[in-house]
Parts: C-alpha cells; structure tokens; sequence
C-alpha cells in the first residue's frame, strides 16, 4: 500500500516539475475558482431569503406572532425595532392566509413596500398610486384563493383621498370581493372570518363592516360579530339559523327524492320551528352506591345487644298504660313473662353508617333545537297528464323516508307532547301528485337541430374534396395519356443504315482473306508475315 502510494505521489511530482511556471499558475488558478463556485454554490443554496410578513406592529404583537412562527417550526427574523417580523419568501401567502384564520395579528399590515423599491425614475405619484392599488388588489385575491373552496377571486377597493391639511379626519377605505367558489362548497365561521381578516389588515383604514364578500352565486357571506348583541343582530341571527336548518333538510330531501323520481321531478319546501331557548341549571344528585338494592357502602357499624332473665319487675321496663311491660329505649326487644312473674328480656340495637354518591352537574342546554319541522313535497308523475302513472307504492315510499328525516331531525326534549306518534309525523309531511305546469321546459328540436353554419361548413369541405378528386384524376387520366404517347414513340421502328457496315473495297476484301488464312492456316499466316517483316 505504501510503495503504491509512493508510486503515485512520485508521478505527480513529475508531472509537477515538468510543467511550466505558466501553466503551472493557470493550475493553481483553476483549482482556487472551482473552490470558490463551490463554496459560493453552498451559500446560495443553504441561504434564507427573508421577506417581511407584516409590518407596523405592536411588540406584544411581534411576540405573540414570533411565539405562532417558533411552534410551527418557521424561520423568523424580527426587523425596524420589533415593528416588522420577516419570513422565508416561500411561505409568506400560506402564513398570512394561516394566521388570519387565528385572528392574527389585530394590528399592523400586509408590507407592499417592495413596489416603491421598484418604482422607476420617471414614474409620477398618480402613477405609483394607480400600480401600488392594483398591486394590492392582486395579492389580495392571491391570497384568498389559498383558502379551501376558493377557485378565483376579484377585488375592487376603494382607497379615499389624503386631506389637504393634517387634522383633516382620514377616511375609510372599502372593498368589494367577489369570490368564485366550488359548487356546494360550505365555508366554516372560521374561513369567512379569515377572508375578512385579510381584506381588513391588507388594506389601510378598512373596518370590516366596509367588506362586501359575495360569491358567483350572488350569496353574501356576513361576518358575525358576537359583541353585538342588539335585537335586530339577535333576530338576523336566529333568521339565518333557522334558514341554514331548513336549507340542510331540503337539499337531503331534494338530493335523495331527485335521485329516485328525477331532479326535475321534485320540488321541496322545508319549514322549521326552532326553539332559541338557553338553560343553565345546577343539579345536586344523591344517589345510593347500589342502585339495585337502593343501598350504599357501609363505612361504620354499631351493634347493641341486651339479654335479662328474671322477674318482670327487674327486668328494667316500664308498665306502659295498655298494662303491657315494654322495654323503654331499645330497637329490637322482646318480653315475655310467665305466671310466676318470673320473664325475659331481650334488646338488640344496630346502627350503619352508609355512604352515598353525590353529584353535582352544571348544565348549558343548546339554544337551537328543532322543535317542529314540516316537509312540503311536490312530485311530477313519469306521465305528467297522468297521476295514476305514479303507483301507490312509490307515494308511500316517499311519505316513509319523509317521515324518518322528521323523526330524526326533530328534537325530542323540546316536544311540548310526551311522545311523538305516527299520527302527528303525517301531520308535519304533505306529498302532492300534479303536474308542474310552471316548469320551463325545452323544446327537443333545439337539441337535435343542427346549426345552418355546420352546415356551410360541410358543403364547403365537400367541394373541397369534390374538387381534390377531380384534380387527382385529371391528373391520373394525364399521367396515363402521357405513358401510352411514350410506349408509342419507342414501338415506332425506323430503317436506318447500320453505320458499322463498311463498303466493299480492295483493302477490305484483303483484310478478310488474311482473318480467314490466319484462322484456317496459321503457319502459313506466319511465314507471310515474315516475309513482310523481311521486304521492309
């Protein structure tokens, strides 16, 4: 291992001392900057850019915040004197839409002050004023669609001008959200606060009874705000319990009866009587240990017995007024006496101390209960001329599964009746056969006719194919006429001289007569050239 080592140590030196100086420092270079990108590679990525989160807070609540971000495990950095708390770039829109589901923080503002740091030159205050609203705008929606339900938002907002003089009052802003939300999507309290949590705190001077959130469907969603506890806001909102409860029943009903009948086939109308009534009542039971027997757990025992056999007279009794003697004082005694006068005596006196249970129970009762609950069902017969298209045994099935959603969703402590009967839930359910002569129907010719376009569209591609067609078999027909002129021209023979043929001449005719002796007669072929050879 070592004379490898050794080997190898001695063949870079070589390879050391026979470069150059030159090439020798561009080594050295090279390795010196592969080191530093490294390094420098390792710092960008290992680094944290922090952005601000919220700016212009209170220290108690930089804290309360600082204390949310270390719970969940996030890198913060506090900034400007405990006013601006910064965060990872990466999470800023999932904390902000996070800790306004919280109600965090109560003061302070989303920071948008990066649009100054990138303001041009030349760029005028209406101008900056113009991009900074639409900036906020954006990253408002931006973040309302990060919450569940929420597929787009659009946001108008409303900022006031600045007063001329600084103790001019300062408006308030406003803003109008229009949320495209998921189809049956149902958003929790805690959701619709947090939307106007954001709106509020992205937006200077915006109090949220400024804040209009709708969806696509035109429903408002209202911030319930539980220290106002005016009649007109308790009626507002007892109205919206009782309609949200109705609302539940009927989409049950209307979803359950329209998969059986058909969506278009149904129509249901819930009514609700709720009872708003809050109790709080104390309790102070006391019940035996063993209910059973009614009897407790015995924690002390006393047991008495007195025995006296003698006379009656000393036996420590009384005479009582009936002229019977009756020990005085005794829970369990006997007498008796014998004509001798001569008697016994016998007194047993047993005391237990049990222990029982005591329970003491505080008792909230819920103040929305379902005290009465009325279900109007409208069904359409398959035939909608014909009532008898709809058996009997369907109407019944229908009133059954109506009956069970009454039993079930009706409160029992809040009956002023004992029991709930068979006859009273048909009194609360109402199942009407008819024809529905105010739904809109379609016409079925809209759904087969055929648009005039699709049409033109169609006699357009046929000459266009018509007119392929015919050019590809002219073209073939061409084509054809064209091979048939070529096979003509080459079967045509024409009689021209052979050009290889020569004339018949003297020398010629002795050129032959010589191939013919020098095939037929070699030798003598032989000695003629010779001769030949020899005369020249």
């Amino acid at each position: 291992m070592n004379e490898t080592l050794q080997r190898y140590i001695s063949k870079v030196k070589e390879y050391w001392s026979s470069r150059t100086k030159k090439q020798k420092t561009v080594l050295i270079g090279a390795a010196a900057i592969c080191i530093l990108l490294i390094a420098a590679a390792a710092i960008l990525t290992t680094r944290t850019n922090l952005v601000p989160l919220y700016s212009n807070l209170t220290p108690s609540e930089t804290g309360t915040i600082k204390e949310s971000l270390d719970s969940r495990g996030v890198v913060s950095e506090i900034a400007d004197g405990g006013t601006t708390i910064k965060v990872p770039e990466e999470v800023v829109d999932t904390l902000k839409v996070e800790l306004a589901a919280e109600g965090i923080p109560k003061s302070g503002s989303i920071d948008y002050s990066f649009f100054s740091q990138n303001a041009g030159i030349g760029m005028t205050e209406n101008e900056f004023n113009v991009l900074k609203l639409e900036a906020m705008q954006t990253e408002l929606a931006n973040l309302m669609k990060g919450i569940d339900g929420v597929n787009d938002a659009k946001v108008m907002i409303n900022l006031p001008e600045k007063g001329i003089f600084v103790n001019d009052p300062s408006e308030e802003a406003s803003a109008s959200i229009v949320l495209n939300t998921k189809p049956g999507h149902q958003f929790e309290e805690s959701q619709i606060q947090a939307l106007y949590h954001l709106a509020a705190k992205s937006i200077p001077n915006l109090p949220t009874d400024n804040i209009v959130i709708t969806n696509q469907f035109f429903e408002y969603f209202d911030l319930k705000n539980k220290e106002n506890s005016s009649p007109e806001s308790t009626f507002a909102v007892q109205h919206e319990i009782k309609k949200e409860i109705e609302r539940d029943v009927q989409r049950q009903v209307q979803n359950m009866l329209g998969t059986l009948m058909g969506q278009d086939k149904v129509v249901v109308s819930v009514t609700a009587d709720i009872d708003f009534t809050q109790e709080n009542r104390e309790e102070n039971l006391v019940t035996p240990v063993d209910e059973e027997n009614m009897e407790g757990i015995a924690i002390s025992a006393q047991k008495i017995t007195e025995t006296f056999t003698g006379n009656g007279d000393a036996a420590g009794g009384f005479t009582p007024a009936g002229g019977n003697d009756e020990p005085a004082g005794a829970d369990s005694a006997t007498y008796q006496e014998n004509g001798n006068s001569n008697g016994d005596y016998e007194r047993i006196e047993e005391t237990i101390n049990n222990e029982v249970n005591e329970i003491r129970k505080e008792i909230v009762e819920s103040p929305y209960k379902v005290r009465d609950l009325g279900i109007q069902v409208m069904v359409e017969p398959p035939t909608a001329d014909d009532p008898a298209s709809l058996p009997q045994e369907r109407i019944n099935d229908i009133t059954q599964i109506l009956g069970t959603v009454v039993r079930t969703t009706i409160n029992k402590d809040a009956l002023e009746d004992a029991e709930l009967t068979d006859e009273a839930i048909q009194d609360k359910i109402v199942v009407s056969v008819q024809p529905f002569n105010g739904k809109v129907e379609f016409s079925d010719e809209t759904s087969i006719k055929i648009p005039w376009w699709i049409y033109a569209i169609g006699g357009v591609l046929l000459l266009i194919i018509a007119l392929l067609i015919f050019l590809f078999v002219n073209a073939k027909k061409k084509q054809k006429q064209e091979e048939e002129e070529m096979e003509a021209q080459t079967a045509e023979t024409f009689n021209l001289p052979d050009v290889n043929e020569e004339h018949e001449t003297e020398s010629t005719m002795r050129r032959k007569q010589l191939e013919k002796m020098a095939k037929e007669k070699p030798e003598d072929f032989a000695k003629l050239l010779r001769t030949w050879i020899a005369e020249d």
